[in-house]
């Protein structure tokens, strides 16, 4: 992991999606967001770091998570499309995740300033990807990146 002085040169993304993608995601080391448009993977930058939020454990009929999921970095300057299907040809940006544990929100909440003191906590995660500042990344990572045992 980069050291802090590194870390304030890039930028830091939240990603919406559910655990279940999320986890297909860690494991083939690539993103996908917006039901896999392109334009979010374009703003993000080689170094870059992506936080994923899944808000249920699976799209349609997964139970209520509202967790941090996931974090990894930005490999390369590469968006590509990968085919999952004859009519599904959704664009990917390869990552490379940190190993992490799962983190609800509501430990957080009044940590972060895109939800601190907000009744409708939830409304910027709707975007589906935006970004955060260097402070709310480094509350969420610490509290990922913390071992079981603290």
């Amino acid at each position: 992991m980069l050291n802090e002085i590194e870390m304030k040169h890039c930028r830091y993304w939240i990603g919406v999606v559910s655990a279940s993608h999320v986890k297909k995601g860690v494991a083939g080391g690539f993103a996908q967001l917006c039901h896999g448009k392109s334009a979010p993977l374009k703003r993000m930058n080689p170094g870059d770091w992506l936080i994923y939020y899944s808000p249920r454990t699976d799209m349609l009929n997964g139970e209520p998570l509202q967790a941090f999921t996931a974090i990894g970095q930005v490999k390369d300057d590469r968006v590509y499309e990968y085919q999952m299907s004859e009519s599904f040809i959704p664009f990917r940006r390869n990552i490379h995740y940190t190993e992490c544990k799962e983190i609800q929100i509501a430990n957080l909440l009044d940590q972060l300033s895109f939800t601190r003191g907000k009744r409708n906590w939830g409304y910027p995660f709707r975007l589906g990807h935006f970004e955060i500042p260097w402070q709310d990344f480094m509350i969420i990572k610490d509290a990922m990146l913390t071992t079981q045992e603290e």
